[in-house]
């Protein structure tokens, strides 16, 4: 069982325990247990066969045993009691932005509010005003917090899907009845925010394929099935088709089920324009069939060269494509290092040591130590004593790993008037900075694009991190000029940062082109809070194939010594 879906366990646990107002230590061993299984390299399996796990510090017996009783039976009695207890309203509620266990706990007992629908009613007829701790800021914030829930509704984050479908897509590849499957629509497009799944297969026995589709562990809901298409709901709500043509089918199928719409319908008119038709089935001239075996061969048809999937938006990629001007675009394999990297000097879960081997197990040169600075104290941000230590520590490691470097930096936060923390002295004993704001997001946007400007002008700023404040599915944009950003950046010699966070995903791709045009260089980052998200690397470079960017826009696909003279080439900073 994995380890992360126990910590989950463990951690919601924690929470409804807070919600019902148990003792906070109780709630607070279960979220410690969560940590300590996060961080935890041991097989938990092997932990709970040979009864070692409450040796492990964070797990009392009491723990021990119920973690035992997952693993052993796949379920937990405890846990499935204690959901009874607590409304599902309640739990949904804190997907609100500022309704914590707290919070929740408060409307509930109070107002008996324990549905999302009855917060937002109280909140419109400012009931909660009179509540400790609510202010008519805090209600305002909690409703738009709601309209946002409902105006995301129906909308999934690229792994979780991705993830589902991964799993059946697994199981079509090793029955022997599927020659060729794969995913398709906005995942093989990789959007950062999908609505279904969409799945395809080839086969001659399309009604055993079907049947392990529509069969598969993770089908809550077959909502229709046939010789062709079937239907689902996956766990979580999400909706699957799955699509199975001839093997002959297969390229143009792909190609159509692709998309997008936009893509697909341009080049249909590309192709009336030439005498031919494109569907599904393929490309005719008249009735005849011209055959392709793969996507490739489609293209060629056109006189175009290969557009990668994750191009396919109408966004100019089929005229670079007659042009030979479609860009090699940045791969995983070029990425040389990792920046903007938390410790549990602020508030990741992993010491620095501990991200710096798992960033040499997976082959990176280098990583980027950026925690929180001092006006972050919600983050544990760093005072001077803190930096003194953690860059006495990176010395050490510096000598103990040979072939691997560990970079000296700090994410600072661009306070509401522009000004960063810190003052010149203690900045230049960093190698590199992030600068990000995480506070005041609701600036106008003159205002907001002078803060940025001023922090970005800054001698020791080298990069501008999460340069829109957007979560996905959460909280939208912050309003800034977008533009003049991009212009002080290149002026200013300042890397543009694009958080491979799955929630943020910020830059927009929908930006990479016009910065680059602008002269910007791009860093692509994890924005890590532990081991696990290094991996999450992997999205920003979906992001940066997607605004078109190629190897040589990317800075940390640089090796050590020139990265390191890059970070030094601001004002005021010499490299050695």
């Amino acid at each position: 069982m994995d380890k992360h879906y126990i910590a989950g366990i463990l951690n919601e646990i924690g929470t409804m325990l807070e919600i019902k107002g148990e003792n906070f230590f109780k709630s607070k061993a279960y979220y410690d247990a969560a940590r300590a299984l996060e961080l935890m390299e041991e097989d938990i399996e092997a932990l709970v066969r040979e009864d070692r796990l409450k040796d492990i510090k964070g797990f009392g017996k009491a723990i021990s045993q119920k973690v035992g009783e997952l693993v052993t039976t796949g379920k937990l009695e405890y846990y499935e009691k204690l959901k009874e207890s607590v409304p599902s309203g309640l739990m949904e509620m804190l997907k609100i932005p500022g309704m914590g266990s707290k919070k929740v706990r408060a409307v509930y007992e109070n107002l008996g509010i324990s549905t999302i629908g009855e917060l937002k009613y109280a909140c419109i007829e400012n009931r909660l005003l009179k509540l400790p701790g609510f202010g008519e800021k805090t209600q305002q914030k909690v409703l738009e917090g709601i309209e946002n829930l409902g105006r995301y509704a129906g909308q999934y984050h690229f792994p979780y899907a991705m993830s589902l479908a991964k799993e059946i897509l697994q199981a079509l590849k090793m029955s022997n009845a599927v020659k060729r499957c794969s995913e398709a629509g906005s995942l093989r497009r990789r959007k950062e925010i999908v609505k279904d799944i969409d799945l395809l297969a080839s086969s001659d026995d399309s009604e055993a394929v079907m049947e392990l589709f529509t069969s598969h562990p993770l089908v809550v809901q077959v909502t229709s099935r046939g010789d062709t298409k079937s239907s689902v709901v996956l766990e979580g709500g999400i909706a699957a088709d799955l699509r199975v043509v001839s093997d002959k089918e297969y390229p143009y199928a792909l190609h159509h089920f692709t998309g997008s719409k936009e893509h697909n319908t341009a080049l249909r008119h590309i192709a009336k324009q030439e005498g031919l038709k494109i569907n599904e089935y393929g490309v005719f001239k008249g009735e005849e069939l011209i055959e392709c075996k793969t996507e490739e061969d489609i293209f060629n048809i056109f006189g175009m060269s290969y557009i990668p999937p994750e191009l396919r938006e109408n966004n100019g990629e089929l005229e670079a494509a007659k042009e030979g001007k479609i860009p090699k675009l940045i791969e995983y394999g070029d990425i040389r290092g990792i920046f903007h990297i938390h410790t549990s000097y602020s508030d990741g879960l992993n010491t620095i040591e501990e991200l710096a081997k798992a960033c040499i197990e997976r082959g990176f040169s280098y990583m980027g130590i950026s925690d929180h600075s001092q006006s972050a104290y919600y983050a544990g941000g760093l005072n001077v004593d803190d930096i003194k230590r953690q860059h006495e520590e990176i010395d050490r490691l510096n000598e103990k790993f040979s072939g691997f470097k560990i970079f000296k930096g700090i994410e600072l936060d661009i306070l509401p008037d522009g000004s960063i923390d810190y003052d010149d002295e203690i900045l230049s004993w960093f190698d590199f900075t992030i600068a990000s704001v995480h506070t005041a997001f609701r600036m106008d946007e003159d205002k907001m694009t002078e803060r940025v400007i001023k922090a970005m002008k800054n001698k020791n700023v080298n990069i501008l991190g999460h340069p829109t404040g957007r979560l996905l599915l959460s909280r939208e944009p912050f309003k800034i000029n977008i533009n003049e950003i991009f212009r002080t950046a290149a002026e200013e010699n300042v890397i543009i940062e694009i958080n491979s966070n799955s929630h943020r995903l910020d830059l927009d791709w929908r930006y990479c082109k016009a910065a680059k045009e602008a002269g910007c260089t791009f860093l692509i980052a994890p924005d890590a809070h532990r081991i696990s998200g290094i991996d999450d690397i992997e999205y920003g470079i979906n992001v940066a194939r997607k605004g078109w960017l190629e190897k040589g826009d990317v800075v940390n696909t640089l090796g050590t010594d020139a990265i390191y003279r890059l970070m030094s080439r601001k004002k005021g900073k010499v490299a050695n």
